[in-house]
């Protein structure tokens, strides 16, 4: 297999893959490119304080309070100005929905817990919890039993 990168910036962006035939790498190839808008961060809004966060920092994006909050890494909280149906359109294929008002980076999800209540929540590295909803749930797990 070959691979080149031509950084030209007076050339129109074009990706060309040439293959034998379709496999999950194709898949995968083909899932990036569409899912990537050119954006690699949003702007996160604390007290005084304005952020630019990296999507790779992100550990979920929730709405508390009636407003759109970003936890980061270290478990801080940001408020986020776009709506949520509005990130998920921009956000990378890594960003999933696990609930009805929640998209987390599956990147940063230490483990799933069950709960009493038969339900079950995703841990995130820095420590927040966020139940799982029965239907997005059931999703990811043909998508983890996929790969």
């Amino acid at each position: 297999m070959k691979y080149r990168l031509i950084i030209d910036k007076d050339a129109e962006e074009e990706i060309i893959a040439v293959v034998h035939a379709p496999s999950s790498l194709t898949e995968e190839i083909e899932n990036l490119v569409c899912s990537f808008s050119g954006a690699d961060s949003i702007m996160g809004y604390r007290d005084d304080e304005m952020r630019k966060l990296e999507f790779q920092e992100i550990e979920c994006i929730t709405i508390l309070d009636r407003k759109v909050i970003a936890i980061d890494t270290q478990g801080t909280r940001y408020r986020i100005q776009e709506r949520l149906r509005d990130l998920e359109a921009v956000l990378p294929s890594y960003f999933i929905r696990i609930n009805k008002s929640t998209l987390a980076n599956e990147h940063r999800i230490q483990r799933f817990d069950a709960v009493f209540s038969g339900g079950v929540d995703a841990v995130f590295r820095c420590g927040y919890r966020e139940y799982v909803s029965r239907r997005c749930f059931a999703e990811l797990r043909r998508r983890y039993e996929g790969k």
